[in-house]
């Protein structure tokens, strides 16, 4: 009899150790899921997916946005884990190849609107991690409409010219004479978050100008700034902690965002953790710029009257008379590069239509500028904006009133 309670005793001991066991190694998989989920939902912010995948009002990632490119539109897709319109059947293998390769699900080449070429850099544990998230999301049925590319750039399989060009693969490899947090910023930059997307100059065939790396570019209806350390058009005059907190809060003590960097500091840098946006500014702020000793020519004597008289009546209450502006509230002109560009059409497209600046958790004011284009000719804004240009220690080349008319053209035709 006891010999029997001994074995009973002993077998529940051993059937309640089984049952802890698995317990823990349940919880212990829990927690490596969870952790995979938030490292992929973390890498998201930094690759600024809901950027392209989320049409404003529409539900998380569901797809649908037109993404404009100099050769026609690009419908963004679904990347829910709805089997149908989603990717909830695609394999791991399949998403890898998507986002570092440019390869579709069907094999056909991906274009670079979706930016392979940068998120090549990142490992394919990241990617997994990414795909952990978005498949723990509330799966969408949204099947998005077919791209409007004209011919020939309609045909896919010309992307194999372009990769050839210019997409080389690989992840980022650290440069060990560097930094950890400038390393740490040079993959933030050239990999998830996909900068020189924007702030690189295209050739004509859309790929990277290499020898121009982050030194400003056009693109749908603005300009993106030259983020070197070029101090005219540049962050020459910024400090890291001006870079670092310009991408956390939307303003620093120049600048506020506007535009589509507005939408990439409320989706993605202000919400990125406080040491990768310092990274970020490590990184930037040792970029050397291109030379830029020659010095503009002059405004016209005339031009730079009526644009001081039209600046003392219009923009001055929020600009101060010397340009120096509030800081974190109104830009301040006599410092800013956005205004000093080569390529003025963000700062005409400003005046012409106005513009208000991000709210972010740390500043949610967003305070906004006027439209002008209603009030002041072509003439009167380049004459404005070539005094604001030229004024306070500053020199650029003057604005001429056909650059006016170009953007005020372009911008009609634009719902944004």
């Amino acid at each position: 009899m006891r010999r029997s309670l001994r074995v009973r005793t002993l077998a529940c001991a051993v059937l309640a150790s089984a049952l802890t066991v698995g317990r823990a190694d349940a919880g212990s998989a829990n927690m490596q899921e969870f952790t995979q989920i938030e490292r992929g939902r973390y890498l998201s912010i930094l690759s600024d997916c809901a950027g392209c995948h989320t049409v404003p009002g529409n539900k998380p990632f569901s797809g649908g946005r037109a993404i404009e490119t100099p050769f026609g539109y690009i419908i963004s897709p679904n990347v829910t884990p709805d089997l149908e319109t989603g990717i909830g059947a695609w394999s791991d293998d399949q998403f890898d190849a998507a986002l570092r390769q440019g390869v579709g699900r069907t094999g056909a080449h991906l274009y670079p609107a979706m930016p392979y070429n940068a998120y090549t850099r990142m490992s394919r544990d990241d990617v997994m991690a990414i795909r952990a998230y978005l498949n723990s999301l509330e799966p969408v049925r949204n099947s998005r409409n077919a791209d409007t590319l004209p011919f020939p750039f309609n045909i896919r399989s010309a992307m194999s010219v372009w990769n050839a060009l210019y997409f080389t693969a690989g992840e980022y490899k650290p440069d060990p004479s560097k930094s950890a947090e400038w390393n740490r910023g040079k993959f933030i930059v050239d990999g998830p978050a996909h900068c020189g997307a924007c702030h690189t100059p295209k050739t004509m065939l859309g790929g990277d100008r290499a020898d121009q790396y982050l030194q400003g570019a056009n693109l749908q209806g603005w300009s993106a700034p030259d983020i070197t350390n070029n101090r005219r058009t540049g962050l020459g005059s910024w400090t890291e902690d001006d870079v670092a907190l310009y991408l956390k809060t939307g303003h620093n003590r120049a600048a506020a965002a506007t535009g589509p960097m507005a939408e990439a500091i409320e989706l993605s840098t202000s919400r990125m953790r406080d040491e990768d946006t310092r990274a970020i500014a490590t990184y930037l702020k040792s970029l050397p710029g291109a030379a830029d000793d020659a010095r503009p020519a002059q405004v016209d004597a005339n031009a730079m009257a009526a644009g001081g008289a039209i600046y003392r009546d219009q923009c001055s209450a929020c600009h101060g008379l010397e340009g120096k502006g509030v800081a974190h509230l109104f830009p301040a002109l006599a410092d800013s590069t956005m205004v000093r560009s080569n390529d003025a059409t963000t700062a005409i497209r400003i005046v012409l239509r106005g513009a208000r600046s991000v709210g972010t958790a740390a500043e949610p004011t967003a305070p906004g500028m006027p439209s002008y284009g209603w009030q002041l000719d072509d003439r009167q804004i380049a004459a404005v904006l070539s005094f604001v240009r030229n004024s306070w220690g500053g020199a650029a080349a003057p604005i001429d009133a056909k650059d006016v008319t170009r953007v005020r053209s372009d911008t009609a035709l634009r719902n944004d």
